[in-house]
């Protein structure tokens, strides 16, 4: 017979792990991996069939990379002003 657990336990737990992990492991270590697939994915983006030479594959990525950046901001702007405006729930 199992007890299933409620949502509040299982944060709990997922907290519990996480600050276990990172009690053990180097913040950078722990999160390379994470980091070279999220850049890799604009390498992807501006060359899917690997033909470029890689100084230029890697200068397409970077911009590919600003521009994704860029477009966050302007996201996070937009709904900054969205929410600072009168008549907006935001307090």
């Amino acid at each position: 017979m199992s007890t299933s657990r409620t949502p509040a336990e299982i944060t709990l737990q997922a907290k519990a792990a996480a600050h276990s992990k990172w009690a053990t492991t180097d913040p950078v270590e722990g999160t390379a991996a994470a980091r070279a697939a999220f850049l890799d994915r604009f390498e992807l983006q501006v060359d899917p069939d690997g033909v470029l030479d890689p100084a230029e594959r890697s200068r397409r990525a970077g911009h590919a990379r600003k521009a994704y950046f860029a477009s966050l901001a302007l996201k996070s702007a937009q709904a900054r002003r969205k929410s600072a405006a009168p008549g907006s729930d935001a307090a």
